[in-house]
């Protein structure tokens, strides 16, 4: 009898541990890649992996960050918030200054009996921010963004004013020299950044094969962020000859003044001019250097989802492709990101889902990044999370199942310039930006339109010519608080 009674205790409880048998989670983080992959139909990209990836799962065509800098952005992603929610924009801003009791994504996967790992650029740290070590099971492993690994690239091996800032050096900036914007050598992969990465994020899923708990292992590669660093033999499967200038170089006709950008982050590598200028020789080179990165990461990429598969865990791990921001290539006369324009807000994100998502399926639904804590914790079976900061962003796992579902009709991203923050509303056709200093006057705006149907470039606002549409957009943005003063946290 009593054999019977633990044999039947047995089952059920076998059946329990079946029946609440969590999925892993592999988050793979890439710093400033925009859509410049082959599976978003970018026939100069030499992605492989990645378009590997979005054969097994579902690719999200209209998918756009929340502010295009990487501190505010990574910030809105593992907290679910929006910026105009938070008050965070800036590089400095640590989020546990502005909400100390946050729930990170992370967090809320270890509240849950996740162990949280992660290696790379997760969290941006440098420029007076940190690390969230609360938010991690076992303590991050930092990897260096600005890496040189040629002294002829850092004025003679020096440290260079963008390395201080990304190692939060409390150094005179100002007397540091530039770095170059590119290093091809003929060093292995491991010799960089980027390949460390992978070689440790392929330790940390051999070790989590021998464990019973998931996993949540985030990996933040840093290429193709400046400067463009990896070993020539990326650099070479590329013909430069083949990419092409952009096409537009100039601001958008009409468009207000306050979202202008110039020079900005790319002048602080050499040999860029300091007053943004780029010669045409030059921004062949830099679009050569970025699209090699790009393939660069991508290598290192395919080489952790090889073992993920070698180990036979792909069967019970979702993976997450999400760039944290896009990547102006010389279109309006701008590079890097830091603007509200299409180039610097639309990002891809990849989500295979096994079980879930349909292989080589894609959606055309407007998605943010704030989307991407809910949906994880829904796939994963885990609780909606709850805050205590504002969670803006709406679970994907519809979409997922059915692509052509319709969850939102518009994404929403901001940029702050000074004072002014200028909000806008993305949808399937338009783009409308409203600049105005927070709790000021509606009259007070400076608008924004672009239509994407029949103007992809950016060539002219329409804002004072198509006055319906902008009244129709202008209503949608009305739905939405106003933002948060940009200097919170600081």
């Amino acid at each position: 009898m009593n054999f019977t009674i633990a044999l039947t205790f047995l089952l059920i409880s076998s059946t329990f541990l079946l029946a609440t048998d969590k999925p892993n989670v592999l988050f793979l983080l890439v710093d400033d890649l925009k859509p410049s992959l082959g599976c978003y139909g970018d026939k100069l990209a030499i992605t492989p992996n990645l378009d590997k990836l979005a054969a097994r799962g579902m690719r999200f065509e209209l998918a756009y960050c929340n502010q295009a800098v990487c501190a505010a952005s990574r910030t809105a992603l593992l907290l679910g918030s929006r910026p105009t929610s938070t008050g965070i924009h800036g590089l400095s801003t640590f989020h546990r200054k502005a909400i100390p009791d946050a729930i990170t994504m992370l967090q809320h996967f270890m509240a849950h009996g996740y162990r949280t790992e992660g290696i790379g650029k997760i969290f941006h740290t440098g420029h007076g921010n940190q690390d969230d070590t609360i938010s991690w099971s076992v303590p991050w492993k930092h990897e260096p963004v600005i890496e040189y690994l040629l002294p002829a690239s850092s004025a003679g091996g020096n440290l260079t004013k963008e390395a201080a800032m990304f190692g939060n050096h409390k150094v005179d900036i100002a007397s540091l020299p530039h770095g170059n914007a590119m290093e091809f050598t003929d060093l292995p992969d491991q010799a960089h950044s980027d390949g460390r990465i992978a070689i440790q994020g392929i330790e940390r899923l051999q070790a989590a094969a021998k464990r019973p708990k998931p996993f949540f292992l985030a990996l933040g590669f840093v290429r193709p962020h400046l400067p463009f660093t990896a070993p020539k033999k990326y650099l070479d499967l590329h013909d430069k000859a083949k990419f092409k200038l952009a096409e537009f170089i100039t601001a958008p006709k009409d468009a207000p003044a306050v979202a202008h950008k110039r020079g900005g982050e790319i002048t602080n590598y050499e040999p860029v001019p300091k007053n943004g200028s780029m010669p045409d020789d030059l921004a062949r080179d830099l679009i050569h250097g970025y699209y090699a990165s790009v393939t660069f990461a991508d290598a290192q990429i395919g080489r952790v989802l090889d073992e993920l598969d070698k180990l036979n865990m792909s069967a019970n791990t979702i993976v997450v492709l999400w760039g944290d921001h896009g990547w102006h290539l010389g279109d309006h006369g701008y590079w890097t990101k830091h603007t509200n324009y299409e180039q610097a807000n639309r990002i891809p994100i990849i989500i295979s889902a096994p079980t879930v998502t349909k292989s080589g399926s894609s959606s055309k639904h407007l998605v943010e990044s704030v989307d991407l804590y809910p949906t994880l914790a829904e796939l994963a079976g885990l609780p909606a999370p709850e805050g205590p900061q504002p969670i803006d962003g709406i679970s994907l796992v519809p979409l997922l199942h059915d692509p052509d579902k319709i969850l939102r009709n518009y994404a929403y991203h901001c940029y702050p310039r000074g004072k002014v923050m200028g909000r806008a509303i993305r949808t399937q056709r338009y783009r409308l930006v409203e600049w105005k200093i927070p709790g000021a006057e509606s009259s007070t705006a400076q608008l924004e339109l672009y239509d994407y149907q029949t103007d992809p470039l950016e060539t002219q606002n329409l804002a004072a010519t198509e006055t319906e549409t902008v009244n129709e957009l202008m209503s949608i943005l009305a739905e939405q608080p106003e933002a948060l003063s940009n200097s919170r946290g600081n």
